[in-house]
């Protein structure tokens, strides 16, 4: 059975190890990630990060705040798909044919984390994953995203 979700938001920054913003679409370069991201071509094997919409609204409800979407540093948020329960190498289409695959699950963060100061704690060391970017194009809010094997 096919899984598919929806991208709810597309979030950038100029400087690694902090909060990204939403822009609500962005052009995704091939071997690199999302333009003008301080994340893209950093680590070959986590060029662009993803957490399940899910995962923000269970830490919201259990630490009682509100988060802005790109608080935990991540490029795309989508619903639909638990990522952290998908093996590596998992390839998702999204956006006009933008093909990604799983590579990393979960970071550890720095010493420091700016993410983990203003908002109490980090959900991205077990609930984020990492993808190198296969295929560029351009994906915005509202895009679906498939689970390609």
């Amino acid at each position: 059975m096919e899984q598919q979700g929806e991208i709810i938001a597309v979030c950038v920054s100029e400087k690694k190890g902090v909060a990204k913003v939403d822009v609500g679409q962005r052009k995704v370069i091939e071997n690199f990630g999302l333009e003008g991201d301080a994340h893209g071509a950093q680590n070959f094997n986590r060029q662009v990060s993803l957490i399940s919409a899910d995962k923000i609204i269970e830490f919201e409800k259990t630490a009682g705040i509100k988060v802005a979407r790109g608080a935990f540093g991540e490029n795309f948020i989508a619903t639909g798909i638990d990522f952290a329960t998908l093996p590596l190498g998992t390839k998702f289409l999204l956006g006009d044919g933008v093909e990604l695959e799983l590579t990393q699950i979960g970071k550890e963060c720095h010493d420091g984390c700016s993410i983990k100061a203003a908002v109490g704690k980090c959900i991205m060391p077990k609930e984020g994953v990492f993808c190198k970017v296969l295929k560029g194009g351009n994906v915005k809010v509202g895009d679906k995203i498939t689970v390609l094997s």
